[in-house]
Formats: structure tokens, sequence, C-alpha cells
């Protein structure tokens, strides 16, 4: 770094808009995503918790944890968000920023691990269900859920190293509501080549993209493919909101397109919400529960 140059100790958050009105119409709306990604996700881990079947089912104590990593991914830039609607300054100081990146990376990574586990199960509830308990033992599913989360820390651990080794001088805005690896790295001052293509080539959505294309090419009939598509259907569903928009930003990571911000709303905001619709509205035995649930509560309401 230059020695006139000053090192950066906050960030400008670029946001959605300057003007107030329209602002504080924006804080309205997240919130009501945010409580009800909150509301919908704690539904679907209590539900799970409390129905003995489900909770041992692999496929619902996988899709407990899920929803577990939908509340951490979501909390990482929306409350942020929310505050700066109200603050015309939109600061974030440098090691906040870093703080952020790094859990947004841990639980992302997370999350797309846990789906590629997911992914297996229902490969070997569709291709092998006479074995399918004893090969998805409640063991075995423990620890692919800690092994999802350990990917997760490595990889954003990777993320982050790479990220604070740059030197920031100005300018100072990122060019989104929160801070990611791309819109930051562009900040450094200097050659940023070599650790882009180390950013982008450990982007661990290749993994899952991976799983799927081995499922279907183990399933060689039609019928097994359009069993495996339909029991699953929930599943690639959530895996199409989740992983479009990330594949949308990796694909480009390092290009200026003011499409970005809202395609980050999508996977950072909306999905997380959408997650716990797309799980009960398709699936009967969730919503017998979730209605044995309300039932139990005194309340009288149908699903």
């Amino acid at each position: 770094m230059d020695k006139n140059q000053t090192e950066v100790r906050e960030f400008v958050l670029a946001g959605f808009s300057h003007r107030p009105h329209i602002e504080k119409g924006l804080f309205v709306l997240f919130l009501f995503f945010y409580v009800s990604t909150w509301v919908g996700n704690v539904l679907i881990m209590v539900t799970v918790a409390s129905d003995k079947h489900l909770n041992s089912s692999p496929m619902y104590f996988l899709l407990g944890h899920l929803s577990f990593l939908d509340l951490c991914y979501s909390t990482v830039t929306t409350p942020k968000l929310l505050a700066d609607f109200l603050d015309n300054e939109k600061l974030i100081p440098y090691d906040q920023c870093i703080m952020q990146l790094f859990f947004l990376h841990f639980v992302g990574a997370a999350e797309m691990f846990l789906l590629t586990v997911m992914a297996y199960d229902g490969y070997v509830a569709i291709c092998r269900p006479l074995h399918y308990t004893t090969i998805m033992s409640r063991g075995l599913c423990c620890a692919l859920v800690a092994a999802s989360w350990m990917g997760g820390f490595v990889h954003s651990t990777v993320q982050t190293i790479l990220t604070i080794h740059l030197p920031f001088c100005g300018p100072k805005q990122v060019d989104n509501f929160f801070c990611d690896v791309p819109p930051v790295i562009k900040l450094a001052c200097a050659d940023t080549s070599v650790i882009e293509l180390l950013m982008v080539s450990t982007s661990s959505f290749v993994v899952l993209v991976s799983s799927y294309t081995t499922i279907l090419v183990k399933i060689r009939s039609k019928e097994g493919r359009r069993k495996a598509l339909s029991t699953c259907g929930s599943h690639l569903m959530v895996v199409t909101l989740f992983f479009g928009p990330c594949i949308f930003i990796c694909a480009r990571p390092f290009s200026t397109f003011s499409v970005d911000k809202l395609v980050s709303v999508l996977y950072n905001v909306i999905t997380p919400m959408l997650n716990p619709l797309i799980y009960t509205l398709r699936n009967k035995e969730v919503k017998s529960a979730m209605q044995k649930l309300w039932d139990r509560s005194g309340l009288t309401w149908k699903i």
C-alpha cells in the first residue's frame, strides 16, 4: 500500500434508495419478510421436534436443520438491512463487514452442503427403499449435518482469509446492501485477478450440481427418474430458488450489474421465507403434523 493512502476503517453500503419515504416503505416490506421467515421456519422446527414420526424420519430431521440454517442465513444480513433503511449514512465498520462476510459464507455454504445431503437422502429413499432406514441411521444423519457445518466453516475461512489479506485504501462504497466477497474485493487497491479465480473455484454449489447429476445418471429407467423428480419436487424447487441466484452471481462475480441487488434479495431474504411454504404446501405429513400441533394448543384451524 502506498504511504500516502489511508487504510479504510469502514465501508458504506449502497442500499436500495436514498429517498427517505421509499426507504420507510421498504423497511415495512422487509420487516414483514423477516418476521414471516422466523414464523415459518420456527413452526417447521417445532413441528418436526414435537412429532415422533417426523422426528424419527431422516428426511424431516434434515428439514428441521435446513429451517434452522434458513433462519441463520436470513439473520446475517436482514437486521442490518432493516437498520440501514432508517439510517441515511449506511456505514459498516471494516471488522463488522468481514464478520458479516464470514458468517454469510459459513451459513450459506453449510446450507449448500446440507441440501447435498438431502439429495443423497432422496436418492437412497428412491433407489434403495428396503435399506433406507438402515443406511440413513440417526448417527449417519448427525454426522452428515456436522460435516455440512464443518464444510461451511472451511469454505468461509478460505474466502475470508483471501479477502482480509487484501489492502483497502478507497473507495469505500460496497455496491450492495451487505458485505459479500465480490462487491468487497472490487474495492481493494491491488491486483485481485488470481484471488478472484481462487474464490470462484471454491464455490460449493458445484458439489450439489455434481450430486444431482450422479443421482439422475444412476437411475436408469424413465419411470425411476419420473418418480425421483416427483418425490424430490419440493427439494428441487428449494435448490432452484437458492442456487439459481447464487450461480448467477458466481458466474459473473466481478462485473458491474445493478440487478445483482435484486438477485441478492431473492436468495438472502425471499428464499428463506418461501422454503417453509414450499415444504408444507406439497407435503401432507408436515401439514398433518402441524394440524396436530395446532389442535394440542387448544385452537381450531384447518391447514
